[in-house]
């Protein structure tokens, strides 16, 4: 329905609106209010602005047939609903579905469609264009970060994944494990979220949002002083300080002790097990001594070990590591007492791994 709705509204060409207009969802519904208050106008119009935006995806603000003409005109000459462009969509046979959106100022920012099974869809945006973390294997931060995404731009990936979706299809979960690192634009990220789970907006329940981190201690905390109830998944890549300094720059700012007792404080204070995620490369973090050291590491943490074999970058000098080494590394952390998911990789055909398909079409401009 979203995707024949919108898509056949638009030329794929041209952005819907100028660089420097505001985009709508910025905006809270509260401030939403506030500029109708400004107009002499109700508030009981953003509710009804609301759902032609997320119920119904309109197109543009003339599609909004129950607002008097002068409101959308206004509506019009002050905000833009969509404000982004499909530069490239990637399909693979999997299901997997990537989309390289090009922003107003030209920048690039991908978001993925995940279709795990019969009913789970997943969706998975960025919150930076680039990232500043530069994790040593990713492709995202290669070159950097350029800025932070505003609240209207992550929600806008949300629509625009939706747009994707069969007839009978429905969102069911988002993760914040796109380009950038979520944490450090939390201020933008938190409202997008709001959105993303009222009723009135996607109505995502927040216990199927996952937050992304290479763990920033401070932020982490203010997540559970505000109590999201959102998931919290931290980005390990290696069970001691020497190599994770090497594979996660930012670790040296912190340093593991101060990530995991963030990490605990977070269990502790909102009840949501903590996710780590663990990239498997081949011959660098993969052995059975590195397993055996991160079961220590972990072990009495009611936590989640997600082990990810590599997704090849080209350019980079890891590898993928073989089955077999894979399959050991899961036994070593089982027999220790932790749980873990072996997550398979999607998309692989697709560049589906942060970063590779904008740095893959950047590069070609």
């Amino acid at each position: 329905m979203f995707r024949r709705t919108v898509l056949a509204c638009e030329d794929p060409n041209v952005l819907s609106q100028p660089p420097t207009m505001r985009h709508l969802l910025d905006l809270t519904p509260e401030q939403l209010k506030g500029w109708l208050a400004e107009r002499g106008l109700p508030g009981y119009r953003a509710a009804q602005i609301g759902r032609w935006v997320f119920a119904r995806a309109a197109a543009d603000f003339e599609a909004m047939t129950d607002l008097p003409k002068s409101l959308r005109g206004q509506l019009a000459e002050d905000f833009a609903i969509w404000t982004t462009r499909v530069a490239a969509d990637r399909k693979a046979d999997d299901g997997a579905e990537k989309l390289l959106l090009e922003l107003s100022d030209g920048e690039r920012i991908e978001c993925v469609l995940l279709r795990d099974d019969r009913e789970h869809r997943t969706i998975c945006v960025s919150t930076q264009v680039g990232c500043a973390m530069g994790c040593a294997f990713c492709a995202s931060g290669l070159d950097g970060v350029e800025r932070n995404l505003s609240t209207g731009e992550i929600v806008e990936q949300m629509l625009r994944l939706r747009q994707l979706l069969d007839e009978g299809e429905r969102l069911t979960h988002v993760v914040l494990m796109g380009m950038g690192e979520p944490l450090a634009n939390l201020d933008r990220l938190l409202p997008a979220l709001e959105l993303a789970t009222s009723p009135d907006g996607l109505g995502i329940s927040a216990r199927r949002i996952t937050i992304s981190t290479v763990g920033l201690p401070r932020p982490m905390r203010r997540l559970a002083d505000l109590d999201c109830r959102y998931h919290l998944a931290v980005s390990l890549h290696a069970p001691d300080d020497a190599l994770r300094n090497r594979l996660v720059p930012a670790n040296r700012q912190t340093g593991l002790a101060q990530v995991l007792a963030a990490a605990d404080d977070y269990f502790e204070r909102t009840g949501r097990r903590v996710t780590f995620e663990y990239v498997l490369l081949a011959d660098t973090n993969d052995s059975p001594e590195h397993a055996r050291r991160l079961v220590a590491l972990l072990k009495g943490r009611p936590a989640l070990v997600n082990v990810i074999p590599y997704n090849r970058v080209p350019g980079l000098p890891f590898r993928t590591p073989s089955r077999a080494a894979t399959a050991r590394f899961v036994e070593i952390l089982e027999q220790g007492g932790l749980s873990v998911k072996l997550r398979f990789r999607k998309g692989d055909r697709i560049d589906a791994a942060c970063g590779q398909l904008r740095r893959q079409r950047d590069h070609s401009r």
